[in-house]
């Protein structure tokens, strides 16, 4: 499998042809409702959503669904991400995910549920050291509305509490990265936090979450990017840029990609389909698409390494 996925980085790297890049899905889901418990995909009523009406993703999905949707692009291999499994059984997802791998290969990494603010979290993580599956983790932390944000923010939860932090500094020494999804407002905290705790690798979900796409929205933004791009051990998922209500396009999208990459590198950076979340507002096929036509007029190399080899060096592939 590896030389296979090699030859084909060369062959991609001698045509510059799209149709030949090899793709690393750096952030996706599988989950079997039949089987095991999410609390949002199973009860009623349904969670408020940042896309609206989930119930379509209200479904199975595993392996042979995703790969029934990415044709023509080569999906080489993927990082699953928890799925907001039964949270009184953190590592259960992790073992799931762990006999999936056994049963045809997919996942070849995954970010594992933590509750850094709970009693139970040295045993988490010393369980999940003990599965070769699990790369980082990830505990999205306390946060609140952009109007209500304040620069004293610190609830209980939040990047700034105690507790959460001292579950977070275990993180070293147990050699798990960490997986932030936060709106990006709160990015002031995820600066102190990366900066207070240098040896654990940050990786930001779905680009800081960008939903506000007006003018003053989107230099907020950019200047929050920055400066999270400030710390050295901080990567970008370009990835879950939907929006509400709207056809995910590359008109609407392209110029949020554009940012990222300038402002973390593209040495940094790595693209994820965030399904089948993401399947609310676009098709797979239709995302890749669009990312691959994003960054037509990047190098072979640095296409390359968006889509296949950052996130392989990152994750250990």
């Amino acid at each position: 499998m590896s030389t296979a996925i090699d030859l084909m980085g060369e062959r991609f790297l001698q045509s510059g042809d799209n149709a030949d890049l090899p793709i690393v899905d750096a952030h996706h889901h599988f989950w079997d409702l039949q089987r095991n418990y999410h609390p949002w995909l199973r009860d009623l009523p349904r969670i408020p959503f940042r896309y609206g009406d989930y119930e379509a993703i209200c479904r199975d999905f595993l392996p042979e669904d995703y790969f029934a949707l990415d044709a023509p692009h080569h999906v080489v291999k993927t990082v699953m991400m928890e799925g907001e499994w039964d949270p009184r059984d953190p590592v259960g997802e992790a073992h799931w995910a762990t006999t999936l791998n056994a049963r045809c290969g997919f996942p070849n990494a995954m970010a594992g549920q933590v509750w850094l603010d709970r009693d139970d979290v040295a045993d988490v993580l010393h369980e999940y050291k003990s599965m070769p599956l699990v790369r980082s983790v990830r505990h999205k932390p306390v946060a609140v509305p952009r109007s209500e944000h304040t620069a004293t923010f610190a609830a209980p939860g939040s990047m700034r509490c105690d507790r959460w932090r001292a579950g977070y500094a275990l993180l070293a020494a147990s050699g798990l990265m960490f997986e932030l999804q936060t709106p990006w407002w709160h990015f002031t905290e995820a600066v102190e936090l990366a900066r207070d705790f240098p040896g654990v690798t940050i990786i930001v979900n779905h680009t800081g979450l960008p939903a506000d796409r007006s003018v003053e929205g989107l230099r907020a933004w950019r200047t929050a990017l920055a400066e999270l791009a400030g710390c050295a051990n901080v990567r970008l998922k370009i990835s879950g840029i939907g929006e509400r209500g709207v056809r995910w396009s590359v008109e609407r999208n392209g110029p949020v990609v554009w940012d990222a990459i300038e402002i973390f590198g593209v040495e940094r950076c790595m693209f994820a389909s965030n399904f089948p979340v993401d399947s609310v507002v676009v098709k797979l096929d239709t995302l890749f698409a669009g990312f691959k036509s994003m960054v037509a007029d990047l190098k072979p190399l640095q296409r390359l390494a968006l889509f296949h080899d950052n996130a392989t060096t990152l994750y250990g592939l």
